[in-house]
C-alpha cells in the first residue's frame, strides 16, 4: 500500500491537513510560551511549570473526556473541540494576559486535546483500513514529527521577530482552520453502540478500556514503552533556560531555544524512515529495547556541559532512537479491537500526557538547584535503566504480537 493511495482518500486528506494546521500552530505556541514566561520570570521551575501545563491536564479529565469519542459522532466532537481551543488561544494571545490567567486557559486548550484526539484515533480506522490503517498512521506520524521540527526550528526566530502574542494568535488562526478543513472533508460517521443499540455511560467505556488495555501484560509492556518518553521529551521543557546557558551573544537566545526544541523531533523523522523503510514489521518489534534505550542514553553525555553543535547532535541521536514509538503504536493498534480503540487510545494518550508533564515539573524543581545540563543527563541515566528493564519484559512477551503482525501483513 503506498502512500499516494491512502492520500487519494479525501477524507483521511482532510483530517491529515486539519492535524498538520493544528500542529503547526502548537510548535509555534510552545516556543511562544516558553519564551514569554522565561522573559517574565528567568525561572527555570516557572517555565517547566508553564510547558507542563501542556501534559498535565489529562490527569485530571484526559481518561474520561476521551469518551466522548466513543459516545457521540467523532466528526463533531473534533470540530466543536477545535472551536473550543481557538476561543482560549486567541484569550492567550491578549497582550499582558496575567501569569495565572494564562496557566488556567493553556489547562483548559489542552484538557480539550483529549477527546479531540481520541475521536481522530477511532475515525482513523473507519476511513482506512487493511493495510490502508498502517500506511495512514505511519505517515501521519512521520509528518507530525517533520512538523514538530520545522515548527519548532522556525518558530524561535518567528517569535523573535514578531513577538510571542501574535505567535498565539497565529496558534488560534490554525485552529479554526483545522475545524473549516474538517466540516468541509469529512463527512459524518455515527457514534458507537452496544449490540442492543444503547450507549454506555461515560464512566463505563473508561472502565473497560481500562480493563481492556491493563490487563494484558503484552498490551501493558507496550504502553509502558509508550510512556517511556517522558525521560527524553524532559529537555523541551528546559529548552530555554538551557538556551541561556548556552547563549554567547552570537546567536539569540529564543533561535537557540527553538533549536533546541526542533532537534528531537528532527532525528525521529529521521529514524522513522530508516525504522520504518528498510526494517520489517517482525524486525521493528524485535528492536525496540534497543531503540529505547538509544532514546536515552545520549542525553547522559549533557553532564559534560558540552556546546551547542555537539548539544544538538546528541539530542538529534535521541530522537532517532525515539522511532521505535512507531512500532509500539502499530503492535498495539492491531492488538485492540476496532470498536473498542477510541477508548484505548484516549486511556494510553491521557498517561502519555501525564508522565510527560510529570517529567517535565520535576525536571523544573532540579534545574532550579542543579541547572539543566546536570538535570538531561540524570533522566537519560534514569530512561536507560528503565528502557533496560522493559527491553527484558518485552522478550519474554512479544512472541505472540510477532506472529499477530506477520500474519496481517502476509493477508
Amino acid at each position: 500500500m503506498t502512500y499516494g493511495e491512502v492520500i487519494a482518500n479525501k477524507e483521511f486528506r482532510a483530517l491529515w491537513c486539519g492535524q498538520g494546521f493544528s500542529l503547526i500552530g502548537d510548535q509555534l505556541a510552545q516556543v511562544a510560551l516558553a519564551v514569554l514566561v522565561y522573559s517574565r520570570t528567568q525561572s527555570a521551575l516557572a517555565t517547566a511549570a508553564v510547558y507542563a501545563l501542556t501534559y498535565l491536564p489529562t490527569i485530571v479529565g484526559g481518561p474520561l473526556l476521551a469518551g466522548l469519542a466513543d459516545r457521540f459522532a467523532r466528526r463533531r466532537v473534533m470540530i466543536v473541540c477545535d472551536l473550543l481551543r481557538a476561543l482560549l488561544v486567541a484569550l492567550m494571545a491578549v497582550p499582558g494576559m496575567p501569569f495565572t490567567v494564562l496557566c488556567v486557559l493553556v489547562f483548559f486548550v489542552v484538557l480539550l486535546s483529549a477527546p479531540f484526539s481520541a475521536a481522530r484515533a477511532a475515525l482513523l480506522p473507519e476511513i482506512l483500513e487493511g493495510d490502508r490503517y498502517v500506511a495512514g498512521t505511519a505517515l501521519q506520524n512521520m509528518t507530525n514529527q517533520a512538523i514538530q521540527m520545522l515548527g519548532f526550528a522556525a518558530g524561535g526566530a518567528m517569535i523573535a521577530t514578531m513577538g510571542p502574542y501574535r505567535a498565539l494568535a497565529l496558534d488560534a488562526a490554525t485552529f479554526l482552520a483545522s475545524a473549516l478543513i474538517l466540516v468541509s472533508g469529512v463527512r459524518q460517521h455515527d457514534a458507537s453502540t452496544h449490540s442492543d443499540g444503547s450507549k454506555p455511560s461515560m464512566w463505563a467505556m473508561t472502565k473497560a478500556g481500562a480493563v481492556l488495555v491493563f490487563g494484558d501484560r503484552k498490551l501493558r509492556t507496550l504502553v509502558m514503552f509508550s510512556w517511556l518518553c517522558c525521560f527524553y521529551v524532559l529537555p523541551e521543557g528546559l529548552a530555554a533556560p538551557y538556551a541561556a546557558e548556552l547563549a554567547d551573544g552570537t546567536i539569540p537566545v529564543e533561535v537557540i531555544t527553538g533549536l533546541l526544541m526542533a532537534a528531537m523531533p528532527t532525528g525521529t523523522v529521521l529514524g522513522a524512515f530508516v525504522f520504518g523503510r528498510f526494517v520489517s514489521a517482525s524486525g521493528r518489534l524485535r528492536m525496540m529495547g534497543w531503540m529505547a534505550m538509544l532514546s536515552c542514553a545520549p542525553l547522559i553525555v549533557c553532564v559534560l556541559r558540552p556546546p551547542l553543535a555537539v548539544v544538538l547532535t546528541l539530542w538529534v541521536l535521541s530522537g532517532i532512537g525515539g522511532a521505535y514509538q512507531l512500532a509500539a503504536n502499530a503492535a498495539f493498534v492491531q492488538c485492540i479491537p476496532a470498536e473498542r480503540r477510541g477508548q484505548a487510545f484516549g486511556l494510553v494518550y491521557s498517561g502519555l500526557m501525564a508522565a510527560q508533564g510529570i517529567g517535565i515539573l520535576v525536571g523544573g524543581f532540579a534545574a532550579e538547584k542543579l541547572g539543566p545540563e546536570p538535570v538531561v543527563a540524570l533522566s537519560g541515566i534514569t530512561g536507560v535503566t528503565a528502557a533496560a528493564v522493559l527491553a527484558m519484559v518485552w522478550t519474554e512477551s512479544r512472541g505472540e504480537i510477532v506472529a499477530k503482525v506477520r500474519a496481517q501483513a502476509t493477508a
